[in-house]
């Protein structure tokens, strides 16, 4: 494959090289997005099996579906919520962490969501519990098994994915209470009164009950099991997120694992679901590991 002159090997090479702080201040940057997904190493035997389905009536609300290509059985399925400073990204994007997670025994649906300014909270959470809803109709459709879905978010997506799945009204209005079974936050802002950062000002700062946009205001005991990962690097969405959130769901009763990353920043751990990132930190494996535990067959 080439682009610019350069063939895949060789600006995988450069990528490598780099490091991952060379990726670190453009990875919002689709084009960037695009070529990691183009350029790296990916992963076989994944298909995409959806283009841009429509779960709402906004240009915004569409998603994809990626699954292996070949399944004996119905495959627990992964909702994948992507960040952005919910201000910015696209599903595309995420193509690389799709067809990674698939690659290891899921159906993966990655959803758009409606964006600051265009929207205000709580329209994007609103959004993921809409695709959950879709997810429900129609992972059957794709090799998935709808009773059996987890939900992965990296920033911004982690806020959502945590904040939809503890606050129980989201999924319920939904018409799907209690169709998320797990849920796994990569460096997610769980705990971020009062607003300061401009993105979360732009998104949060009208809210009439600021309470009700922090995940860690609905801990409870019957909470779906969590992963929460970090890095101790992460100098934009600070670890003490991560260890205020999991403080919160121990001292609730709920299930709640964590791992801290040593020396991996905020765009570190997500990089780490790409093949030539996987030796930084073992993302992948653990979210994938977690996920298969928690989202058994049923009869297992």
């Amino acid at each position: 494959m080439a682009a610019g002159g350069d063939d895949g090997a060789v600006i995988t090479r450069r990528l490598l090289v780099a490091g991952t702080a060379g990726l670190v201040a453009a990875c919002g940057n689709l084009a960037t997005l695009n070529r990691l997904n183009a350029l790296t190493p990916g992963d076989g035997g994944v298909v995409r099996r959806v283009d841009g389905a429509a779960y709402g009536s906004d240009p915004r609300q569409r998603l994809d579906v990626y699954a292996p290509a070949s399944a004996a059985a119905r495959l627990p399925v992964v909702v994948f919520l992507y960040g952005g400073g919910w201000n910015s990204g696209y599903r595309g994007g995420y193509a690389f962490a799709a067809r990674a997670i698939a690659a290891r025994g899921f159906v993966v649906v990655v959803p758009d969501y409606r964006l600051v300014p265009a929207v205000r909270f709580p329209a994007f959470v609103d959004d993921a519990a809409a695709a959950v809803r879709w997810t429900v109709d129609h992972a059957g459709d794709y090799g998935g098994d709808a009773a059996r879905i987890g939900v992965v978010g990296h920033s911004a997506g982690a806020h959502i994915a945590l904040l939809m799945t503890l606050d129980r009204h989201y999924l319920a209005a939904a018409g799907v209470p209690g169709a998320v079974k797990a849920v796994v936050g990569l460096a997610g802002p769980y705990d971020f009164l009062p607003f300061d950062a401009p993105s979360a000002i732009a998104a949060f700062g009208d809210a009439p009950d600021p309470a009700a946009t922090q995940p860690i205001h609905f801990v409870r005991a019957d909470a779906p099991p969590a992963l929460l990962l970090t890095g101790d690097a992460d100098d934009t969405v600070r670890p003490r997120n991560t260890a205020a959130l999991a403080a919160a769901l121990r001292a609730a009763g709920a299930p709640v694992e964590v791992r801290t990353y040593p020396g991996v920043g905020h765009i570190g751990i997500l990089l780490a679901l790409s093949k030539p990132f996987r030796g930084k930190a073992d993302v992948l494996a653990a979210t994938t590991d977690f996920l298969h535990r928690r989202l058994p067959a049923r009869g297992d």
